[in-house]
């Protein structure tokens, strides 16, 4: 084994680790384990045998293996901070729906309120 393969050996079992770690602490969503577990299955098979990254890079016909890599990670990257946008949305249009309907209810127990300090004095 090379000083290169070690390098990246350490490196995706590291990194591997970690995430797995975050993983059993609950510190990354239920839906997004899968992706995660996913990455880290790559990351260790390309740390260990990076000639399969040669070998898929030669079949898909990419001249520089590493690039390959890169490209599919940027992706993933890309699909990964789309749905973070998505949820990011949907978050912000939860938190005004509710403040507006905490604002309405709001209004409506000061009405309450101020109907219900009339009908107490008239009661004396």
């Amino acid at each position: 084994m090379t000083l290169f393969n070690e390098v990246s050996t350490a490196i995706a079992l590291v990194v591997g680790g970690v995430i797995i770690w975050l993983i059993r602490r609950q510190r990354i969503g239920v839906y997004q384990t899968a992706l995660w577990l996913g990455a880290v299955f790559c990351l260790i098979l390309f740390g260990i045998f990076p000639s399969i990254l040669d070998w898929l890079g030669g079949l898909l016909g990419v001249h520089y293996p590493p690039v390959l890599l890169i490209i599919v990670s940027l992706c993933i990257l890309l699909v990964k901070l789309l749905t973070l946008e998505i949820q990011l949305t949907r978050h912000e249009t939860r938190i005004r729906v509710l403040t507006q309907k905490m604002a309405a209810y709001e209004a409506r127990l000061m009405d309450l309120g101020k109907d219900g300090d009339k009908t107490d004095g008239e009661d004396r």
